[in-house]
């Protein structure tokens, strides 16, 4: 019996420290397949990490081509602020347009309102009745009676007294008839 393989005592026999083969599935053994290549006790541990690290700047440059400037997010980007911008020229320029009228139309309100102290003051001036009377000797040349009346008529001084009725000045003909009256005297017709 001594020679029979998976008996007791004999060569077959296990190493003193692993367990007997049952042909029952382990307990602690995972019930998915183990991925190719991976080693076979690795268990649930993990592996220790490696001391190689790239650089950021390194990798970026060494391997991959430069990234365009006009990406995606860029163009969308662009295209939202040129939405907005057409969107807002139209009340942005009427807001101006209207704040230039605002300030246009307060300007003209300041010279009405002086127009309007102007006209008050001249309209309180015409109610002094000294100021009418003023007003009447220069622009109108009337005279109170008793007071004397200068007029300068062709560089000639004139005098009248106030109230008195200069003489009226030889009548002229109409320019027709002096013209027959000059045809006449020059026929030798006299006085007609």
């Amino acid at each position: 019996m001594s020679g029979a393989p998976g008996r007791r005592g004999g060569a077959g026999a296990a190493a003193p420290g692993r367990r007997r083969p049952t042909g029952r599935p382990l307990s602690h053994a995972a019930s998915r397949p183990v991925p190719a290549g991976s080693r076979a006790g690795a268990g649930s541990r993990p592996e220790p990490r490696r001391g190689v690290r790239r650089s950021a700047r390194t990798s970026a440059s060494a391997g991959s081509p430069r990234r365009s400037l006009a990406t995606g997010r860029g163009v969308l980007l662009v295209g939202l602020v040129l939405l907005l911008a057409l969107t807002l020229a139209g009340p942005v320029r009427q807001f101006l347009a209207g704040r230039a009228e605002l300030t246009r139309l307060a300007a003209e309100g300041t010279a009405l309102d002086q127009r309007i102290a102007d006209l008050q003051t001249q309209l309180e001036r015409q109610a002094d009745p000294a100021y009418t009377t003023r007003q009447a000797r220069e622009r109108l040349t009337y005279v109170l009676p008793g007071d004397r009346l200068v007029v300068v008529v062709d560089g000639e001084a004139v005098e009248g007294d106030a109230g008195t009725v200069p003489e009226p000045a030889p009548a002229q003909l109409p320019w027709y008839e002096a013209l027959l009256h000059s045809v006449a005297v020059a026929d030798g017709e006299p006085g007609r």
